[in-house]
């Protein structure tokens, strides 16, 4: 009789249990260290003024936190949703799924606000590598370094399909370069730069690494329910 059978799945509750516990911390550590600047915009926020909110970086910064609780919520639906279902590793899925929108709309949104001479203008562009790296300071390259960390740290876990390093690679500057060609063609009053190009794509490979033992190697399963087979003609 084998009495260890079943130690596998404790421990890996206790590993999920542990990551969990580092995952919460992190994040009441990361709200210590913002925490003034984003009370700043708070009372906006509460209100529901767009302006002061929605237009700052505080605001969205603090709109992001505040709505992490919704999209735990929207995991646990899609979740059981695809367990009732029969869908494999449902949890990480759905986890997957929800992380990508909820880690990268933000960032998303405030390299598209506009400058305050957006439309006035001329659109600038600079494609000189490293130049603007050392004017982007250790805040501007966090941040950049942030923009596509979701999709780099989750969309090996959900499709099969990216779940390498040069996709990867090839995902993250692919995006990041359509977002520097919108701030160009749209005239926020940015500047296009090839430097943001490349410290986008850096944050999504440095972020795929960190989930490497997570990736997906097989295709998803199908999450529709299974078609009746046609009756036999007699």
């Amino acid at each position: 009789m084998k009495h260890n059978a079943s130690l596998p799945a404790p421990r890996g509750r206790t590993r999920r249990f542990v990551f969990l516990g580092l995952a919460i911390l992190g994040l009441a550590g990361a709200l210590f260290v913002v925490r003034r600047p984003l009370m700043m915009s708070a009372p906006t926020c509460m209100a529901g003024r767009w302006h002061g909110c929605f237009d700052t970086f505080n605001g969205v910064v603090l709109m992001t936190f505040v709505t992490m609780p919704l999209s735990a919520l929207v995991v646990w639906a899609l979740a059981r949703r695809r367990r009732a279902a029969g869908v494999p590793a449902a949890w990480r899925v759905s986890l997957a799924e929800v992380g990508m929108v909820h880690g990268t709309v933000p960032f998303l949104w405030m390299t598209m606000m506009p400058g305050g001479g957006a439309g006035v203008v001329p659109a600038r562009v600079s494609l000189v590598p490293l130049r603007d790296l050392v004017t982007m300071g250790p805040l501007g390259i966090a941040g950049n370094l942030l923009v596509l960390a979701a999709v780099g740290f989750f969309a090996p876990m959900r499709f099969a399909a990216v779940a390498s390093v040069p996709r990867i690679l090839a995902l993250g500057a692919g995006c990041s370069a359509l977002v520097e060609t919108a701030q160009y063609v749209l005239r926020l009053d940015r500047v296009s730069s090839v430097d943001d190009v490349l410290v986008n794509t850096a944050g999504a490979v440095l972020a795929a690494l960190a989930s490497r033992r997570w990736w997906r190697t097989t295709a998803v399963a199908r999450e529709e329910s299974p078609r009746p087979l046609p009756a036999e003609v007699g």
